[in-house]
């Protein structure tokens, strides 16, 4: 139980929340982590569609993503991440069923459009479609 946790990050303070409470119970439990961010402007939605070239959003996701990985295995923990392209809950359900996902972690604060999302949509459906537990946490306001 809680061998591989799959985390979406929003690339916000607010990620910090959430991997705050998941590395004591990933470092107990051994676990693998999957970091996972979904872009979601114009670009990243119509990227294979539109033969799209890489947006200026899209580069900064992946270089978050890459400082959170170094950062994570420089502590010792066993991590990948994958950036998404597209819808969030949909790209984050996938991941969920595709990877042998047994925990999802996510926070529900953010910012911009994300805000919106996490309180909402995104979470709700990402909690009614998977057969795995989800762990959500509020991240404080900034």
């Amino acid at each position: 139980m809680y061998r591989h946790i799959l985390i979406p990050l929003e690339n916000s303070p607010a990620d910090e929340t959430i991997l705050e409470h998941v590395r004591p119970l990933a470092r107990v439990k051994e676990a693998r982590l999957l970091l996972v961010h979904v872009a979601d402007g114009f670009a990243a939605r119509n990227y294979q569609q539109l033969n799209l070239a890489e947006s200026e959003e899209i580069k900064a996701d992946r270089e978050y993503l890459e400082q959170c990985v170094t950062k994570l295995r420089d502590e010792g923990f066993i991590v990948e991440y994958v950036l998404a392209l597209g819808e969030p809950a949909n790209e984050i359900i996938k991941l969920a069923k595709t990877r042998e996902i047994d925990l999802i972690a996510m926070s529900t604060h953010g910012h911009r459009f994300w805000g919106d999302l996490f309180f909402g949509k995104t979470a709700d459906k990402v909690r009614h479609e998977v057969d795995v537990p989800v762990l959500l946490l509020k991240a404080p306001k900034h």
